[in-house]
């Protein structure tokens, strides 16, 4: 049994601790057009932080430089210049910005970016360093680019996952980056996650649950079995990313056609499924083929927030007894249009998902200080100790991807074993 160790104690109120904002976005659409849909993006990820007031900001992307490993890098420095030289972010003294250029090594390239940004207010926050396995005490602004002639950088931990768990795909960029943080009295860790996509619709139906959800099953077991390694002590922590989490396809599509007759069509080189009512003159309900999806009412995904598909969301219950979620109340957040002008359209090409998540440990969960915490019998809900679990943009073009963010409070030594009863706060 391991006992967490606290972190370096931050100066906001000591009563109230810090405010956390976590957000996850796949990026690859910002690169694709950075004078148009960049600034857009940009915009309203800056309303997000005006709006939550965080002490402490922690940005995951994916893809970071374009959805393709042959595009130009370049404007990744623009799009870090835009974060830390942005009115918005002034404030914040201190940052720690990562970023994956190791394309010219394709064995070792995630194209993942992390950014972290500490408010002045914050009188103290460490990092860890998994070189030396000290906690140091962050200060300034530091930009850490991994690069063919760096590989390793000492406060992040980047795996991207052995080739073999996709050989289909060659060209994966599938891995994730670890950084460990002290604030609060607490410490915890933040990894940016990218996990296998389904190369194939069809392919995904045949089986329930499909052969990616295995991969991607496998994936995450990787990344768990890293951070329980004993070389390091265990603290709480937060995954999120875009994990390409799928709907389970063969029992959506029978939910979906339920009153359809399937028709498939297949040869050696080709795949496709035809779900056609049995009257009606047999129109098509549901086409799927390679990267086809095209269903006659789209609007199901988005009636409601889709959460009533949330029931073939199934490859997180895996894991139930590791990682937790908050509820999710938005629509799936791939695969958008990335039309500036349909923001709220999904593409045709995949069956909508929830890919982008923010998960956490059984233990992080325990921190996160609840809405009722402290409050009286007749007391209006305190909005400064809310948690929030939302999507960003959902009325304006963020790519094909809609970032997901985290907002809450993590209460001042709640993580310190001496200053907390909780078992959650004991990680096993």
């Amino acid at each position: 049994m391991a006992t967490l160790m606290a972190g370096m104690s931050a100066g906001m109120s000591e009563e109230c601790g810090a405010k956390i904002l976590l957000v996850t976005a796949n990026v690859g659409s910002l690169f694709e057009d950075t004078e148009n849909l960049q600034k857009v993006w940009l915009k309203e990820f800056f309303e997000t932080v005006k709006a939550f007031k965080p002490h402490f900001l922690a940005l995951h992307c994916q893809e970071c430089g374009g959805k393709s490993s042959l595009l130009s890098l370049k404007p990744v420095n623009y799009f870090i210049e835009a974060l830390i030289s942005s009115d918005e972010l002034t404030d914040y003294n201190r940052a720690r910005i990562y970023i994956d250029k190791t394309q010219e090594s394709p064995e070792y390239y995630t194209a993942l970016g992390s950014f972290y940004f500490i408010h002045e207010s914050v009188k103290s926050v460490s990092e860890f360093d998994f070189d030396d396995g000290k906690f140091r005490k962050v200060i300034g602004r530091d930009v850490g680019i991994m690069s063919p002639d760096r590989l390793s950088l000492p406060m992040v931990q980047k795996e991207k996952f052995p080739a073999d768990f996709f050989p289909q795909c060659q060209s994966s960029r599938k891995g994730f980056l670890r950084t460990r943080w002290g604030l609060s009295n607490c410490d915890f860790d933040l990894v940016n996650v990218h996990l296998f996509h389904d190369a194939h619709n069809v392919m995904a139906w045949k089986d329930s649950p499909s052969s990616y959800a295995g991969i991607r099953q496998k994936a995450v077991s990787f990344i768990l079995q890293r951070l329980s390694d004993e070389k390091y002590k265990k603290v709480p922590f937060f995954l999120f990313g875009d994990f390409n989490f799928r709907l389970d396809a063969k029992p959506l599509f029978e939910h979906l056609c339920s009153s359809s007759t399937l028709e498939v069509i297949t040869d050696t080189n080709y795949d496709k499924l035809m779900f056609r009512e049995t009257n009606n003159d047999r129109k098509v309900v549901l086409e799927v083929e390679k990267k086809t999806f095209n269903y006659i009412n789209p609007n199901v995904f988005q009636a409601n927030n889709g959460t009533s598909l949330l029931q073939f969301d199934k490859e997180l219950s895996m894991f139930k007894d590791q990682l937790d979620e908050m509820e999710i109340t938005f629509p799936p957040t791939y695969p958008y249009s990335e039309d500036l002008s349909h923001a709220k359209q999904y593409n045709t090409t995949r069956c909508p998902a929830w890919c982008d998540r923010i998960l956490m440990s059984t233990s992080a969960k325990c921190l996160i200080a609840k809405p009722e915490d402290g409050k009286k019998e007749g007391e209006q809900e305190n909005e400064e100790n809310a948690i929030v679990y939302d999507n960003i943009g959902p009325n304006v073009c963020m790519g094909d991807h809609k970032p997901v963010f985290l907002s809450f409070r993590l209460p001042a030594g709640k993580g310190n074993p001496y200053a907390c009863s909780c078992r959650c706060c004991v990680v096993q």
